[in-house]
């Protein structure tokens, strides 16, 4: 059991602790700080492989969990966190089952800060508008005391509600680099100091309510962004909870004792009661049953276990106690795996350049460019500081970046809101963007393109009264067989002295006759090779009585493929199931290209393959094992139906579980894309205008941010246009 960290001479917490021996190599997981983009996955992961020991080094975006791999000793951990400080990026070793979320914290502190500028915003402008309409009324000294209460209403409100910009900008400049936020801090803080000056120095002309409107409508363009990126980590964060369950460890003496599953090591022996989770891979040494795999492997038939069978972590026991062999660690089990490669698709798809940081990329030269060229052109034209400097701070604002911030949240946001109305959840801030440009289509076949539970499909082929004889045994089973039975027969009785085999079916007496229900093998029948799943029923020593069931296809399959299709996108069918129930789905839904019997390795060796192929995939999932490629894919959707970590990790969810709900969220995808697009144009449109202006000293700061707010205004509205959709 790894014990705590201490503190380092340094003053930071030691994580030797918690580093990992990987073969040769350490290993360790820690927790950063402070990466908001693309660009700081780039910058700290190339300055940490400047060391010639680091073998690896991977950030996750969503989750900040940053996995570090190095040769050499253990203690080069700390070392690590010291540089990473360096780097303006704290770190601590990662515990996803322990402590506070940093994601959620930053989006408390963003609402704090947001809802204290509109505060003040109101405020100050009630303020403003007395000196404005009073003036030529109004005295000098009425005038300087509105100012002094201006000023003590913006003074705490900017050095509180401007600490993620001044925090983000100091943390860039001190690492000798610039961001957005340098220009904004710079902007708020010249716009106040001068405001300052003028009241108590100048001609008392002060531009306080530019200064709170400028922080008011920046917080809300980054509140709205972070709102709907909040759920980006849950995928890897939720798996990490399923593993953090109790494992029944039975120990010499045969006491059994309940431990965490991140305890169990390879040979401990671990008792399976009905209903449990296998929390380690394992085999299983005493006992048979049957056990349900389909979220962890996608394959809808029941697993029949016996001594040796290898079961996988998070597979579910159905019916009898099993003992088994642990033969992974929690860190090595198959649930693990599935994290890492959940973690591995996050940080792929985080890397993914949005319209809006593309247009951001030429801003902060450009605004620099133009704020220095301002003051140094006024200084040699008029030799006048205050006048340079107003001018200067008026491009700042007029410049700021609102309506670009706005662009994409605000379209984001109404679309969101339209398809949640219309049962689709959209989780990801930039997911429709994404769904915008997509040409192919991968489907996983259980659950997603059928309903996921067995159906009788011979009913009528069986003889009078038998249906309802099977059904007095069904009732009885949590296996997924008998409850179709039970369902197709409806409510009922019971049979007497019922008996369960493990592993093999239910026996009991009806009316003085025994009668069994079961596996071929038990009942003593060939086995066929039929491709949908079956079960037998005998009565005495009448002859076998076959059962068929097949996994029902989703009504709206058929036409959703059939749309996609018209439109031009490809589709595939992969997933996890045996071939010939996968062949009979794939014929039915005339999709020529399937693939049966895929881990989730597999899955996403496919999606790697048609992404360096050109392809842009949507990865439709809905099981454990499908967690991964839909982290991985371009854009996701998983079903309301579906397992908790697929929801998680998909982009979007459909509360119908209607598939064709992916044709409504795809055909909005390409109108917010759009309305996306003309929003940069009105935003450049303004610059255009609005920047000549400023450098000429035609506006004041104020007016600067009446513009920059009717900007924002603008974008807005035009976002607005998508609730006709």
């Amino acid at each position: 059991m790894r014990s705590a960290a201490v503190i380092s001479p340094s003053g930071h917490a030691d994580p030797q602790a918690f580093v990992r021996q990987e073969g040769d190599k350490c290993a360790l997981d820690l927790l950063v700080q402070g990466a908001v983009c693309a660009g700081c996955i780039t910058r700290i992961e190339s300055g940490l492989r400047e060391d010639a020991r680091v073998t690896a080094a991977r950030l996750n975006l969503s989750t900040g969990r940053l996995s570090l791999s190095w040769t050499g000793e253990r203690a080069a951990a700390l070392g690590f966190v010291d540089q990473l400080e360096g780097m303006g990026y704290p770190a601590t070793a990662y515990q996803p089952e322990t402590g506070d979320d940093p994601k959620k914290r930053e989006e408390r502190r963003l609402m704090r800060a947001l809802a204290v500028a509109g505060f003040a915003m109101a405020n100050v402008m009630l303020l403003s508008v007395s000196v404005w309409s009073g003036d030529g009324e109004m005295t000098e000294t009425m005038q300087a005391l509105m100012h002094r209460l201006s000023a003590l209403i913006v003074l705490p409100t900017v050095a509180y509600s401007g600490r993620p910009f001044f925090g983000s900008a100091w943390t860039a400049l001190r690492t000798g680099h610039v961001n957005m936020d340098v220009p904004i801090s710079l902007a708020v803080l010249l716009a106040t100091a001068l405001s300052l000056y003028e009241t108590f120095i100048g001609h008392g002309e002060t531009y306080f309510d530019a200064a709170v409107m400028l922080l008011f409508f920046l917080l809300i363009g980054r509140f709205l962004d972070m709102r709907l990126r909040a759920k980006a980590g849950e995928a890897a964060q939720s798996l990490a909870s399923m593993q953090a369950a109790t494992a029944n460890r039975v120990g010499a003496d045969g006491r059994v004792v309940a431990i965490p599953a991140r305890d169990v090591i390879p040979g401990d022996r671990l008792m399976l009661a009905a209903g449990d989770r296998v929390p380690v891979d394992g085999d299983v040494v005493e006992g048979s049953g049957t056990l349900d795999g389909s979220l962890v492997t996608g394959e809808t038939a029941p697993i029949a276990a016996v001594v040796g069978t290898r079961l996988h972590s998070g597979i579910l026991n159905l019916e009898s106690p099993l003992i088994i062999e642990a033969v992974a660690s929690r860190d090595d089990s198959l649930l693990s795996e599935i994290t890492r490669l959940v973690e591995a698709g996050e940080q792929s798809r985080s890397r993914y350049v949005k319209l809006a940081d593309q247009a951001a990329r030429l801003y902060v030269p450009v605004v620099h460019g133009l704020a220095a060229l301002t003051l140094i052109g006024w200084l040699l034209v008029t030799g006048d500081a205050r006048t340079a400097i107003i001018n200067a701070i008026a491009v700042l604002i007029i410049t700021c970046p609102c309506a670009l911030g706005l662009a994409v949240p605000a379209v984001q946001i109404v679309a969101t809101g339209q398809l949640f109305r219309k049962g689709i959840l959209v989780k990801s801030g930039d997911a429709l963007e994404r769904l915008a440009s997509i040409d192919t289509v991968v489907f996983d076949k259980t659950g997603t393109l059928t309903e996921g539970r067995p159906r009788l499909i011979n009913r009528e082929e069986l003889p009078s009264g038998i249906l309802e004889r099977a059904a007095h045994l069904a009732r009885t089973s949590r296996h997924p067989v008998s409850r179709a039975i039970a369902d197709a027969a409806g409510m009922g009785d019971t049979a007497d002295d019922i008996f369960e085999d493990a592993g093999g079916g239910l026996r009991g007496r009806l009316d003085g006759t025994d009668i069994r229900l079961g596996s071929a093998r038990w009942i003593g029948c060939a086995t066929s090779s039929n491709p949908h799943s079956e079960t037998w029923f005998q009565s005495g020593d009448e002859p076998p009585i076959r059962f068929q069931f097949e996994d029902q296809l989703r009504d709206s399959a058929c036409p959703t493929v059939l749309a996609l299709k018209k439109q031009g996108v490809r589709v595939e069918l992969l997933s996890g199931d045996r071939e010939n129930p996968v062949e009979v789905i794939a014929t039915q839904l005339d999709i020529d290209h399937w693939q049966a019997g895929l881990k989730p390795q597999d899955k996403i060796a496919r999606l790697q393959e048609l992404t360096a192929d050109g392809y842009r995939v949507l990865m439709v999932g809905d099981g454990i094992n499908d967690a991964p490629a839909l982290a991985a894919a371009h854009v996701s959707i998983s079903l309301a139906s579906a397992a908790e970590i697929s929801q998680s990790a998909a982009d979007m969810v459909l509360q119908s579980n209607d598939l064709s709900a992916t044709l409504v969220a795809h055909s909005m995808s390409v109108k917010a894309r759009r309305r996306v697009l003309e929003n940069f144009g009105l935003a450049a449109i303004y610059n255009m205008i609005a920047v000549p202006l400023a450098v000429t000293g035609m506006v004041t700061p104020l007016i600067a941010a009446i513009a920059m707010s009717a900007s924002s205004l603008i974008v807005t509205l035009n976002a607005l246009r998508l609730t006709r959709s």
